[in-house]
């Protein structure tokens, strides 16, 4: 790599590191924010994210997440969902103005028809009402839980599914092909192909594009959520794409989706580092996906046995219960039948346990690492296979 393109790349990972520490402050500010709203767990766990974001910046300045041109390619993505982002909010702004002009009565009693566009309807939603509730419907329990199957995505990212390779592969694969069909265009933009960083097949690839997925996942995340806490729930792109309904818990604070892709990223970063084997991070994440998922979802059907927990959150036995098993049966077939207690105790203890913290970001951060401390001390071997 020539002078130039060695200046370019260090400009990009800089601006990544500082695009860490902004997020960080920002955290640590809405974190206060929430404190002083008398909403103790959702400003903790957007301080414990902003912690998290403090070590992503130091890491990235030290080892570096990718290589170049990925982490040029990362500085595009938060470009564009910036302005993405900006520009919805400038739509909703616009439309929210027009609608100010009209009488209440008008804009409801065209709430239902086609006069009313979606974009009305939606901000009708958001501010009509409150928008944040104690308790949402099990309909919205459900697509918010579905959320949590992203981690199966990962997982095919990384390992594949049967006989389709990985999908980190694929992608590296489909990225070079590319890159040489438009040749000159990427060598203006991003300097010479022999200095890209991964070749047709490779593994470095798929541990370093997995990355790549999760980062984007949460750029895209968050900067709607910064969004919706700073200006309002109606200018956050990603309620409006999910049409989700708000909870208590996140008002002043950062969403449950924010916690448990920063955990994901943390725990996978330590993997990058080699401090914890990939199985203990898989096993990790996919335990604080499902069993998470299936605690909340039986608990709200067929809890009957209700347990007050330590931050006055009332949850049932038979949802406890279907979570630990969840994560006996995850861990059994990921890291083996004695690391499996370790993970489902852990879930369990950080489910239970925290008064002030979200389990989301507990769980996929102390899982894998609780699980690769008892790899460290058993030295037993990882998995049954």
């Amino acid at each position: 790599m020539d002078a130039y393109w060695t200046i370019i790349d260090g400009v990009y990972n800089t601006s990544l590191t500082l695009f860490f520490f902004i997020l960080m402050f920002l955290m640590f500010f809405i974190g206060r924010k929430g404190l002083r709203a008398k909403n103790r767990y959702g400003g903790v766990s957007s301080i414990i994210c902003g912690v998290c974001f403090l070590i992503f910046g130091f890491y990235n300045s030290l080892f570096r997440f990718f290589p170049y041109p990925y982490n040029g390619f990362m500085i595009w993505w938060i470009s564009f969902n910036l302005l993405l982002n900006i520009l919805f909010s400038m739509t909703i702004k616009r439309t929210k103005t027009k609608m100010e002009t009209k009488s209440l009565g008008d804009i409801t009693s065209s709430e239902n028809s086609k006069k009313s566009s979606i974009l009305q309807r939606y901000i009708l939603r958001m501010t009509k009402e409150d928008p944040y509730q104690e308790d949402i419907t099990i309909k919205m329990e459900v697509i918010r839980k579905s959320f949590h199957l992203t981690g199966f995505l990962i997982l095919i990212a990384y390992y594949g599914l049967f006989l389709i390779p990985p999908l980190a592969q694929i992608v590296n694969d489909s990225v070079i092909v590319f890159i040489n069909q438009v040749k000159p265009s990427y060598n203006f933009l991003w300097g010479a192909i022999s200095d890209y960083p991964y070749s047709i097949g490779d593994f470095n690839a798929v541990i370093g594009l997995t990355m790549f997925a999760l980062m984007a996942s949460l750029v895209f995340a968050i900067i709607s959520d910064i969004i919706r806490i700073m200006w309002g729930p109606e200018y956050s792109i990603f309620n409006f794409l999910t049409k989700s309904m708000l909870r208590n818990k996140e008002r002043n604070a950062a969403g449950p989706q924010i916690y448990i892709i920063t955990g994901f990223i943390f725990s996978y970063m330590l993997y990058m580092a080699g401090i914890i084997h990939i199985s203990a991070f898989f096993a990790g994440i996919l335990i604080a996906c499902l069993s998470d998922a299936a605690a909340a979802l039986i608990g709200r059907n067929f809890g009957k046995h209700k347990i007050k927990l330590r931050n006055n959150e009332v949850k049932s036995i038979e949802g406890f219960a279907a979570g630990v098993i969840v994560a006996y049966v995850i861990g059994f077939f990921l890291v083996g039948p004695i690391y499996a207690i370790i993970g489902a105790v852990i879930f369990f203890i950080t489910d239970y346990l925290p008064a002030f913290t979200a389990d989301n970001i507990l769980n996929p951060i102390f899982i894998p690492i609780g699980i690769q401390l008892f790899i460290a001390l058993l030295g037993l071997p990882v998995g049954i296979f």
